[in-house]
């Protein structure tokens, strides 16, 4: 015979039910707040292509060290798993190790379909937020005795393109005294608000007073993007204003772009001009870049376009600005002066020209089309030709109607100055010759006999007119 158990009392019972949906839940919370496990970093074994350490350079706790021959070994012992790493190389050569325990869990959590607590990455949000609060893309408007750069409205027309993408407002950045009708000249050239700064101490450029001005206007209204050009005074002022803001900035930049995370793409030649970089400043706000004349195209004038003027109060004293200027002093003024950089047609000697005075037959031939003679930096730095005459990386940039190129091979140091030329006319011997890449018609021949060639048949059309 079984024995029989008594029932437990209704009370003890309901304990029973409690304690089991209580047990219940404390498993359900157990489960919600479980962690995503992070795993550590590794190296896939063949992947890595030796990038230059970026790995390394983003890992917050130092637990990437690189060997010789440039591919990363990893402390997992230091690893928190933030795949920092993982998402900056550039090879997808890095992944994320997990333990067969972390594994497990993944797949627990992924077959729950249970809330996953997510670690939030202190330093990424703190970028976040100081980022959010930068917007707008600014072009100073460089302006010597009230007379604009052509550069800066060059800069206003890729800044438009940069502002549709970010979906923003282009500003222009307007600093000197009377300069008012810059902004009504910047609101025809697509700007859609300009700040400025109207008072005598900025008449004359003087790094002090205008960088105290300008880093005035980004600390209250703090734009995401700001373009200079890489002119003298632009150069002067956009490391003096990064280096107050604590920024980066890229130096003569061919092309601008942006990322699908807000960040300006700035490409610029790089290791003298042998490889095209690009270059982020993704963690810090504004980012500033300087573009040199005749690189970017010029934008179509509207007449009538109309804009907001935010005038600023804001002045510096003129005592505490200690540089005064007495006179200015005007190269172009200059006897034998040529700016190249205006130039519709520019007929440019290299080392092919053998010597000074074989630079007469391109002179003819400039004054036939009404042109100018320029040089590469091979001819320059031979002293056939004045500095101011030299197109390239370290010379001038130009964007001329024809460009007739005699005797110049092509680096890509010549390239980068001259390759967006309406028309470029290569002549020169070696058919091989890396111009031609670039050139519209090329002429394998003795430019000694091509060029004057070219100019008798120049005259004789002109006659018969």
């Amino acid at each position: 015979m079984s024995e029989l158990k008594p029932k437990p009392s209704p009370d003890k019972q309901d304990k029973c039910v409690n304690d089991s949906i209580s047990s219940q839940k404390n498993a359900e919370n157990s489960v919600s707040r479980t962690k995503k496990p992070r795993g550590v970093a590794q190296l896939i074994a063949g992947a890595c292509i030796a990038c230059g350490a970026r790995c390394q350079s983003v890992c917050p706790v130092n637990c990437v060290e690189m060997t010789d021959s440039g591919e990363p070994i990893i402390d997992t012992a230091k690893c928190i798993g933030c795949q920092k790493c993982v998402k900056v190389c550039p090879a997808s050569a890095l992944e994320m190790f997990f333990t067969p325990e972390e594994k497990r869990i993944l797949e627990q959590l992924a077959a729950s379909a249970a809330p996953v607590e997510e670690e939030i990455d202190p330093e990424a949000a703190a970028i976040a937020a100081k980022l959010a609060a930068y917007r707008g893309v600014w072009v100073f408007v460089e302006q010597t005795e009230g007379e604009p750069a052509k550069v800066s409205w060059e800069l206003l027309g890729v800044g438009a393109g940069l502002a549709r993408t970010l979906g923003v407002e282009l500003s222009a950045l307007v600093v000197g005294e009377n300069v008012e009708h810059l902004c009504h000249e910047a609101f025809a050239y697509g700007a859609a608000k300009a700040y400025l700064l109207d008072a005598p101490v900025y008449y004359h450029y003087r790094t002090e007073a205008y960088v105290e001005g300008c880093c005035h206007l980004i600390e209250k209204y703090k734009p995401e993007v700001i373009l200079m050009g890489a002119t003298g005074m632009g150069r002067d002022l956009a490391g003096a204003i990064a280096t107050r803001v604590g920024t980066g900035l890229t130096a003569d930049c061919t092309g601008l772009a942006i990322d699908d995370k807000r960040n300006l793409m700035q490409t610029r030649p790089a290791f003298g001009g042998n490889i095209m970089a690009t270059i982020m400043c993704d963690k810090y706000r504004p980012q500033m870049s300087t573009v040199r004349p005749n690189v970017m195209q010029m934008p179509e004038r509207k007449e009538g376009a109309e804009g907001t003027i935010i005038r600023d109060p804001f002045t510096v004293p003129e005592e505490s600005v200690l540089t005064k200027v007495i006179e200015i002093i005007r190269d172009s003024h200059s006897k034998g002066a040529v700016d190249i950089t205006g130039a519709e047609f520019i007929i440019s000697g290299g080392r092919g020209m053998m010597a000074p005075e074989n630079f007469a037959i391109l002179q003819e031939l400039a004054d036939e089309l009404g042109g100018v003679v320029g040089a590469s930096r091979s001819a320059v730095d031979a002293g056939w030709m004045a500095g101011d005459r030299q197109v390239g990386q370290t010379g001038k940039t130009v964007r001329p109607k024809i460009y007739i190129a005699c005797g110049i091979s092509g680096a890509i140091q010549h390239l980068v100055g001259m390759q967006d030329s309406d028309m470029v006319i290569a002549i020169n011997r070696d058919s091989s010759a890396p111009i031609f890449e670039v050139a519209t018609y090329g002429i394998v021949g003795d430019l000694f006999q091509v060029v004057p060639a070219i100019t008798a048949k120049i005259r004789e059309l002109k006659q018969k007119k």
